[in-house]
């Protein structure tokens, strides 16, 4: 069952992120878990086995919070055939869904992203941010060209800044 999602935008101090999204979660696993996903990419899986070994909880404590962030939409969670000691087992992998990679880049020092794993992330964001805002203003009966007008008006701010600068020297 999918779950409605509400995409909105946290701004989090960068001394406080950890201990911010700590509170919001409950506990320090999940986002040391999200760390761990940064830390192997965020378009990467990750493996159950991995967080255990990296992150020293027990497997129990592990299971608990991916399954709480499979079900949040956090993560997102596969199965995956393998040979192990000549035999075939299924492993579960997890990666993370573009709100989970929303998360994760809050947790990010933006240095330790590629630009094009920045741009991805956004868009995604951004297009999520958009569908909510577009059936929100439905519900409200907001016509779209009033967003639309707001959405250009920000959009044309910098490039008029810009264009004053340019004038004015």
């Amino acid at each position: 069952m999918k779950k409605r999602l509400y995409p909105y935008v946290i701004f989090l101090p960068r001394s406080k992120k950890h201990e911010v999204l700590k509170a919001l979660f409950g506990s320090s696993v999940p986002v040391n878990i999200l760390k761990f996903a940064l830390e192997q990419g965020v378009y990467k899986k990750i493996y159950q086995r991995d967080l255990i070994e990296k992150l020293g909880y027990s497997n129990k404590t592990i299971i608990e919070h991916l399954k709480t962030l499979t079900e949040m939409g956090i993560l997102n969670e596969h199965m995956e055939k393998a040979e192990v000691s000549g035999r075939t087992v299924w492993l579960k992998t997890y990666t993370l869904s573009d709100p989970g990679r929303w998360f994760a880049l809050l947790l990010a020092e933006e240095e330790n992203l590629s630009r094009e794993d920045k741009i991805k992330i956004l868009c995604n964001v951004f297009r999520l941010y958009i569908r909510w805002m577009r059936g929100l203003s439905s519900k409200l009966g907001i016509e779209k060209e009033e967003l639309l007008k707001i959405f250009e008006e920000e959009m044309l701010m910098k490039r008029n800044r810009q264009e004053k600068r340019k004038t004015s020297t």
